[in-house]
């Protein structure tokens, strides 16, 4: 399943990054395809997917939309996952399970839901 992630979402990084250079996308099958297998992970409803699937600018925000969530719950986790241990090491473990709550109160993709869950889950 991570790897499945990690390529689509690293899927999703290349064609944002070559779609914002040249501002505009092309709205292709594979895209498609792309754009709806990747909407669950990124906590993306199926009607808002088939939304951004309309026209090829509604596609470059969805597009733009799915990497913002990764790469924003990507810095979210790690600076969590920092401040964490830094409290656990320093023995404050109610410090340290508080730093997965906040993460998991703003949190919306799955994958770091459940990496949260789990540091959370390791601190008990």
């Amino acid at each position: 399943m991570v790897e499945d992630l990690e390529g689509d979402w690293h899927q999703l990084r290349v064609l944002d990054t070559r779609a914002q250079t040249k501002g505009t996308l092309v709205l292709d099958d594979a895209l498609r395809a792309l754009l709806r297998r990747a909407g669950p992970s990124v906590a993306m409803t199926t009607a808002e997917v088939e939304a951004g699937l309309r026209t090829p600018e509604a596609a470059l925000t969805l597009l733009h939309q799915m990497r913002q969530r990764v790469t924003e719950g990507s810095q979210r986790m790690g600076d969590a996952i920092h401040r964490m241990y830094r409290l656990r090491d320093q023995g404050d473990l109610d410090g340290a399970r508080q730093q997965m709550r906040d993460l998991l109160a703003v949190e919306v993709v799955p994958y770091y839901r459940e990496l949260a869950q789990g540091q959370l889950a390791d601190l008990d």
